[in-house]
């Protein structure tokens, strides 16, 4: 393997690397808390470098996934330019991630032992100077654990993990954690703007009180008692590693028939004015009421402003009838616009799942700024191509030629195409659905810009999931 030329690297990253079907993504999908990257038994399917923020124990670090090093046949690939294998791009990404990298996560399996391969993977991990962690995965039970020790011998720290069950992760972690650098800290100087919206009483202000702990806005049963748009700075946690935000608690949106006040309007123009500043939206529903027409008028304005979105179902402590899973299952079912956003059950009252929404919030942020891998991009989409072909349109079928991401808050992605009036929005929403399930995405807004090949000069075709408040919203 190419030889890698140590270097001194302050990033906060963490590479994960091994052979081929070890169990690679699946570790990535473990510590990122949620299913990203595509797991299949299949050999090399993960060609490209996947990254995600993730958060564990109060400490922030980037996480790389990447392709397995190994022999890999070369199938009849367009994003492989000619006289190259598969097995050099795998590689080339592999080496990009390790010198990006602060440590790297050197996956094996404990089932098969210490293969060649392993060895030759030891020997260029070695080189690259970095600090080296073995997760010896696939050790599902405490009677696997000793077989991890035959990993040793490559002269790295060897840890007995399984992805499956999740055992092993916090005893890596904690070996992990302390040499990484401290992380960037973009909220310092650009705190995230949360604005907290919903209907009048449906508990916005109490859950900002419960959330800071204070009586800083004011609460009342009278619907309609905040009037305008409230700005609260506010810092989760300590240090350089401290997250600064800021609430936005808005008016409640009234249906525009019911607006008969000068200063009625004034609000909902200050707080659509909230929507389009903010970097992440808080939908606020009453868990006793349900998904109301004026909550799917206000889902449709956060979705026309293109931002991301998480639903906080307030006063669940007054909910008997259903558990989370049912009443999550039901919300999709009222309001299916509403199925990509992550949903948080709490309480102002008792404080049930307050912090959880902050992380939830975090998710979001990272989501909207997601960078998707070209080549995985292109073969998610050909993959969605091939298991379900578009509608014929006036006797023709779209036809996708390529596809690149030029954009995030809102994930813009432009696709090459023989005819842009040829993708009708079922197929479109269908493509946005297969992006979320392999990168996650959730809450974030995702767009298709489309381009005729070959189009004269100013004749691209814009098209998206941009829709006005009155008009069906889709994929959220």
């Amino acid at each position: 393997m190419t030889q890698l030329l140590s270097k001194q690297n302050t990033s906060c990253a963490v590479a994960i690397v091994g052979r081929p079907n070890v169990g690679k993504s699946s570790i990535f999908n473990r510590l990122a808390g949620r299913r990203v990257a595509i797991v299949h038994a299949e050999r090399g399917v993960t060609r490209d470098r996947l990254m995600r923020e993730v958060l564990w124990n109060d400490r922030r670090f980037e996480l790389i996934d990447t392709g397995g090093l190994g022999e890999l046949e070369a199938p009849d690939d367009p994003a492989i330019l000619p006289g190259e294998r598969l097995e050099a791009l795998v590689r080339r990404q592999v080496e990009i991630a390790v010198q990006d990298a602060a440590a790297i996560i050197f996956v094996t399996d404990v089932e098969a032992g210490a293969l060649p391969q392993d060895a030759e993977v030891a020997a260029f991990l070695r080189r690259s100077g970095k600090k080296i962690f073995v997760a010896a995965n696939k050790a599902d039970t405490t009677g696997l654990d000793a077989q991890a020790a035959e990993f040793a011998a490559f002269g790295f720290a060897v840890f007995p993990v399984s992805a499956t069950h999740n055992r092993g992760f916090k005893a890596l972690m904690a070996a992990v954690l302390p040499i990484l650098p401290e992380m960037e800290n973009s909220t310092q100087q650009t705190p995230l703007r949360v604005a907290i919206v919903g209907r009048p009483n449906v508990g916005k202000s109490s859950f900002i009180n419960r959330l800071l702990q204070s009586d800083r806005v004011i609460v009342s049963a009278m619907p309609g008692t905040t009037r305008d748009s409230v700005e609260i700075p506010f810092v989760v946690g300590r240090d350089s590693q401290a997250r600064h935000y800021v609430l936005i608690d808005t008016a409640g949106i009234r249906r525009a028939g019911k607006i008969s006040e000068t200063v009625e309007r004034f609000s909902l123009d200050r707080s659509t004015q909230s929507i389009e500043r903010a970097d992440v939206v808080a939908l606020v529903l009453n868990a006793t009421q349900g998904p109301t027409a004026q909550d799917k008028t206000i889902a449709s304005l956060i979705q026309y402003h293109r931002k991301g979105c998480l639903l906080l179902i307030t006063k669940w402590d007054l909910m008997t009838k259903w558990s989370e899973r049912e009443y999550r299952k039901a919300l999709g079912e009222a309001v299916p616009f509403l199925s990509s956003a992550p949903a948080v059950f709490v309480s102002a009252k008792t404080g049930f799942n307050i912090r959880r929404s902050i992380e939830t919030m975090d998710n979001v942020a990272a989501q909207i700024i997601t960078q998707l891998p070209t080549g995985l991009l292109n073969r998610t989409l050909i993959q969605a191509y091939e298991r379900v072909a578009p509608p014929f349109v006036k006797g023709k079928r779209l036809k996708i030629f390529y596809a690149t991401q030029v954009g995030i808050k809102p994930i813009t992605i432009l696709l090459f195409v023989n005819d842009p009036t040829k993708l009708i929005p079922t197929y479109e929403a269908y493509l946005v659905n297969t992006l979320r399930k392999t990168f996650g995405l959730e809450g974030a807004p995702v767009i298709f810009q489309l381009k005729q090949r070959h189009a004269p000069a100013g004749k691209d075709h814009v098209r998206g999931l941009k829709c006005g408040p009155a008009s069906k919203a889709t994929g959220l």
